[in-house]
C-alpha cells in the first residue's frame, strides 16, 4: 500500500509498505479514506521534535472503514464508519476513566511516565506507525474509533480527529465563562476551532492575532476581531480595545513554531541574537516559513504576548506543541500577575462524541476550516505549500484511496 513515510529531517516520500496486520485481541484495521496535513507533521519534518524514527509514516488524523476487528473489540463491526482519534488510549486505565485520554497509562510503550501516545509521532510517543496511508493498525480499537452517523460527512469528520477537538480543549481550559473577553494566539486550524468553541462556550468578544490575512480573514468570518501582529503592536492593540483591561483569557494555538514580529516586543532582541536567526532563515537548508525558536531562545512570542495581553488574575491556555527540551516561559510576569494556567495535549476521545452532537445539530459544521483536498500522490507537493503557509493553504485534506 501507498504511504507517506519519514526518512529523515526535510526527507519524506510516498513509499510502497506492507499493509498492517491484527496484532492484539484488541486492534482493528481501517481503510483510510480520509487523511490530513497537520502542523505538528512539519515539526517533526524540520526537525524541531527530535527522536523520530525513519521507516515511521506520519499523519494523526484520520477517516475510514473497519476492515477487520480482533476478538476483544465488542462494540464495532467490519463495515462501520468511524473517526480516529488522534491520541491513543486504552480505556481501561485510571487516567482513561478519568477522561485523562492523553495521558493513558499503558498506551505508549516507553512506560507509565513517556506520556501521551499518537499516531506518527517520534520515538518518545510510541511510536506507532500513522494515518497517511491507504489502511492502518488501530490498537485499543474499542476505545481508539469512534463509529460515525451517515449525516456526518467525511469532510466533517476529519476535522473531529485532532484539530477540531483539540480547539475546543484549549477553549474548555481557558475557562471560558458567558461574556469572556479571549484573545487566541495563532489563527491556523486549531486556532481557528479555538474561535469557534469560545463562542461556543459563551465568550463576548473573540480576539484572532496572526500574520497571515487570509487566515485572519477566516477568523473574522468566524466573528473574531483580528490583530495582525505584523501591522500593530497585538499587546497595545488588545489593551486599547479592551478599556486598558486585556483579556480575561488567552489561548496559545501556535506553539514552538510561533514567528516573531518585525516590530514592538519582538524587536527587543539583542542585535546578535536576531543576526543568528537571520542566518538561520537564510541558510540553505533552513524551514522557509520564519523566524521560528530554536533551543536556547527565549520565550516562543506569541507565550510573551498571551501573558502580556491578559488581564490580572486571567487564564492562559497552552495547546500549541512544544518539545519537551522547550524551556523559557516568562513566569515571573505570570505569577506577579496571579494568571493561572492550562496547558497539554487534548483528550481526544473525551470531546468527539460531543463534538458530532454539536454538529449533528447544526450548532458548528467543522469542513468550514478545511481549504484544500489533494489525493495521495500530491501530497509531497501539498506538504511544501503547507509549510510555506501559502495564501489559502490553511488546512489539507488527503484522499489516500485512488479515485
Amino acid at each position: 500500500m501507498k504511504a507517506i513515510v519519514y526518512h529523515g529531517i526535510g526527507d519524506i516520500r510516498l513509499d510502497d509498505v506492507p499493509e498492517p496486520t491484527i496484532q492484539e485481541p484488541t486492534d482493528a484495521i481501517v481503510r483510510i479514506t480520509t487523511s490530513a496535513l497537520c502542523g505538528t507533521d512539519l515539526h517533526f519534518i524540520r526537525g524541531t521534535f527530535s527522536d523520530m524514527q525513519e521507516g515511521t509514516i506520519l499523519g494523526h488524523e484520520g477517516v475510514g472503514i473497519i476492515e477487520q476487528v480482533g476478538d476483544d473489540v465488542r462494540n464495532l463491526s467490519v463495515g462501520d464508519r468511524v473517526v480516529i482519534p488522534s491520541t491513543i488510549a486504552c480505556g481501561t486505565c485510571s487516567y482513561c476513566r478519568a477522561g485523562y485520554y492523553a495521558q493513558c497509562d499503558v498506551a505508549n510503550p516507553n512506560g507509565k511516565q513517556a506520556g501521551t501516545s499518537f499516531y506518527g509521532g517520534p520515538k518518545p510517543t510510541g511510536p506507532f506507525h500513522g494515518l497517511q496511508a491507504e489502511k492502518a493498525r488501530i490498537p485499543f480499537a474499542h476505545v481508539g474509533l469512534v463509529k460515525l452517523p451517515d449525516a456526518i460527512s467525511d469532510d466533517q469528520a476529519i476535522a473531529m480527529s485532532d484539530i477540531f477537538p483539540t480547539g475546543y480543549f484549549g477553549a474548555v481550559s481557558a475557562e471560558i465563562n458567558d461574556g469572556d473577553t479571549v484573545a487566541v494566539y495563532g489563527c491556523g486550524p486549531v486556532g481557528l476551532f479555538a474561535v469557534v468553541s469560545a463562542f461556543l462556550l459563551g465568550a463576548g468578544r473573540v480576539f484572532a492575532i496572526d500574520s497571515h490575512q487570509d487566515r485572519l480573514d477566516k477568523a473574522r468570518k468566524l466573528g473574531a476581531e483580528v490583530i495582525n501582529f505584523e501591522r500593530e503592536d497585538p499587546v497595545e492593540t488588545l489593551q486599547r480595545l479592551t478599556g486598558g483591561i486585556g483579556a480575561d483569557r488567552a489561548i496559545d494555538a501556535v506553539g514552538v513554531d510561533a514567528e516573531h514580529a518585525h516590530h514592538g516586543p519582538a524587536a527587543e532582541h539583542g542585535d546578535a541574537q536576531g543576526q543568528e536567526k537571520e542566518a538561520r532563515k537564510n541558510a540553505p537548508d533552513a524551514n522557509p516559513s520564519g523566524d521560528l525558536w530554536q533551543p536556547g531562545d527565549g520565550p516562543s512570542q506569541a507565550l510573551q504576548w498571551a501573558v502580556e495581553g491578559l488581564a490580572k488574575a486571567g487564564t492562559l491556555s497552552i495547546i500549541g506543541v512544544y518539545p519537551p527540551d522547550f524551556r523559557a516561559f516568562p513566569i515571573g510576569m505570570a505569577m506577579n500577575r496571579n494568571l493561572t494556567m492550562h496547558m497539554g495535549n487534548c483528550h481526544h476521545r473525551k470531546y468527539i462524541p460531543k463534538l458530532i452532537e454539536l454538529t449533528l445539530a447544526g450548532k458548528v459544521d467543522p469542513a468550514m476550516i478545511l481549504t484544500q483536498d489533494e489525493p495521495m500522490p500530491d501530497a509531497l507537493s501539498a506538504f511544501e505549500s503547507f509549510d510555506r503557509r501559502e495564501e489559502g493553504w490553511i488546512k489539507v485534506e488527503l484522499e489516500p484511496q485512488a479515485g
